[in-house]
């Protein structure tokens, strides 16, 4: 393990002494020392402690040596960016076969969405939902289906369900598409999404509904993302019809009014 050449690496980076960190952190000089020295291991409590406060995730302080760092690999850590926004890395996604040892889709019911959060990687969750086959989709790619609630994302309406296709990387997607994310806080929401990760590490999520106002996610907080496919509704959405349309529609009612005159005046 790293850890302790890491902790000394961090700590002369913000240009403390182990007194200063020890007392941000709570903690006696001695066991602070201990740490950095390999003379003692830090427990998972403390763990935590120094991740949150050094910005890096546990698994970088334990397993990696932050020596090797690239400028941009400490850019991010001083962005604080801890997701792995490109995809880089295996994202666990437990998926559901058939007899064929081909994908289904797995469904979401909105009963289990609440769970998801938990459950997204967990197989005895997943293997739980309702699954399904369409055909017409890729078999090179996964796909989820996902309860909509609420009147934010018209013409999708509360009640139906939304078929993501699943984003290894966050960085590929562009402004203006529309994808379910499952956050930490939120669990899962239908937005369309303006890609800020570049700037702010984040996303910025918008309803089509103009009455809720956008707000962004910071990718840290993001569990997945999945990219609109289609939908499945109980209703039929609103057609509304446009200028043409509806001067169109117009003379062909005038036409035939004039016609049914013509037939009258005719007996």
């Amino acid at each position: 393990m790293e850890i302790g050449k890491n902790l000394k690496l961090l700590r002369n980076r913000l240009k403390k002494s182990q007194g200063e960190v020890a007392a941000d952190l709570e903690l006696t000089r001695s066991s602070y020392s201990g740490y950095e020295n390999g003379v003692a291991q830090p427990n998972l409590e403390s763990l935590i402690l120094l991740s949150d406060y050094y910005k890096v995730t546990i698994d970088d302080l334990v397993r990696k040596d932050l020596s090797t760092f690239k400028e941009s690999d400490w850019k991010r850590v001083d962005q604080g960016l801890h997701a792995d926004v490109k995809g880089q890395k295996l994202r666990v996604l437990t998926a559901m076969v058939d007899s064929n040892d081909e994908e289904l889709i797995e469904l979401v019911p909105m009963k289990a969405s609440a769970g998801y959060t938990a459950g997204y990687a967990d197989p005895d969750y997943i293997k739980v939902l309702p699954t399904f086959h369409l055909p017409f989709l890729s078999k090179d790619r996964k796909y989820r289906s996902f309860p909509i609630k609420g009147d934010s994302m018209p013409p999708v309406v509360e009640g139906s369900f939304v078929i993501g296709e699943f984003v290894q990387n966050w960085m590929s997607i562009r402004n203006g598409t529309p994808c379910i994310v499952v956050t930490k806080d939120e669990g899962i929401v239908f937005k369309v999404l303006h890609n800020l990760l570049s700037s702010e590490q984040s996303f910025q999520l918008c309803s089509t509904n103009t009455f809720y106002e956008p707000y962004t996610v910071h990718a840290n907080d993001i569990l997945e993302i999945w990219k609109f496919v289609n939908y499945i509704s109980p209703e039929l959405p609103e057609v509304r019809m446009d200028d043409s349309g509806l001067s169109q529609s117009i003379k062909s009612l005038q036409k035939e009014v004039h016609d049914l005159k013509g037939m009258i005046k005719g007996e």
